[in-house]
């Protein structure tokens, strides 16, 4: 086997396994619930909170590599134990494996965070990922550690996307902030970043976001436009002196990870 995928249900773990097939390789991938509809792949049900499930695939399978897109932001199970049970069944196997982090793991007091800032979470989601990040990296010295942002694709069926079209219809209530930023990916762009880096010698942290900084706001008035929906409906707010629990304000610098890249990491300005 190639290359295995966990969590290949998901937006991005679909990608990677289209992208995966169109490249002639043998792919299989893990879901929770059902799989998804992509034929050629081989589809294991998998609770990555079962250490003794995950080291079973993994030592059926014997993949080369293996990229963990799983995870489940109100479980600390799913998201710490389960990353930190596939690198010990990744190791177990010798494979390659590509780690899937996120910005949460930052506060936002920095503003800009390039990959040698160290992890400072202030939500329960942020300090799992983090606990994932020092798992795998004490496990598998050889992996790579890739954190994203804010995941948007072509089909609405983000979670920025189906708030925008919802928010838009006034199926929804809530607002989208205008100081709350990040620096959207898009789907297709970080799951060739992925593969490239599962090719590729490097390892340790890296950074693989969008070029540019856009509040949720923004982001969502470029979703609106793209769509053809009206983005005047859309509510706007600061977020600031709300007391919400994040974040406000985090931007991956990817300049040291887009160097190694063949892949280039647009905007949403751009690709939206």
């Amino acid at each position: 086997m190639d290359l295995l995928v966990v969590g290949g249900s998901g937006l991005l773990g679909r990608e990677v396994v289209r992208q995966a097939r169109a490249a002639g390789r043998r792919v299989a991938a893990t879901f929770h619930r059902r799989p998804a509809l992509a034929g050629g792949v081989a589809w294991h049900g998998l609770d990555i909170r079962r250490r003794e499930d995950v080291t079973a695939l993994l030592a059926r399978l014997r993949p080369a590599v293996v990229v963990n897109a799983a995870y489940r932001q109100a479980d600390w199970a799913s998201t710490a134990d389960g990353g930190a049970h596939v690198a010990v069944a990744a190791v177990a196997v010798r494979a390659r494996l590509v780690h899937v982090s996120s910005d949460a793991v930052f506060s936002g007091r920095a503003v800009r965070y390039d990959e040698a800032c160290p992890p400072d979470p202030v939500t329960p989601y942020g300090a799992a990922k983090a606990a994932a990040e020092t798992a795998v990296r004490a496990l598998d010295p050889g992996a790579v550690i890739a954190r994203t942002s804010l995941i948007v694709g072509d089909e609405g069926d983000s979670t920025h996307e189906a708030r925008v079209r919802a928010l838009v219809a006034g199926e929804a209530d809530g607002v989208l902030f205008t100081d709350d930023v990040r620096c959207p990916v898009h789907v297709a762009d970080l799951a060739a970043a992925l593969l490239d880096l599962a090719a590729s010698e490097h390892r340790g942290v890296h950074h693989v976001a969008g070029a540019d900084a856009v509040s949720r706001h923004e982001l969502g008035t470029l979703i609106a436009r793209r769509d053809g929906l009206d983005p005047a409906r859309l509510p706007a707010a600061r977020r600031a002196g709300t007391g919400l629990p994040g974040a406000l304000d985090v931007r991956l610098d990817c300049a040291l990870t887009q160097s190694r890249l063949t892949t280039r990491l647009r905007g949403a300005r751009e690709f939206l």
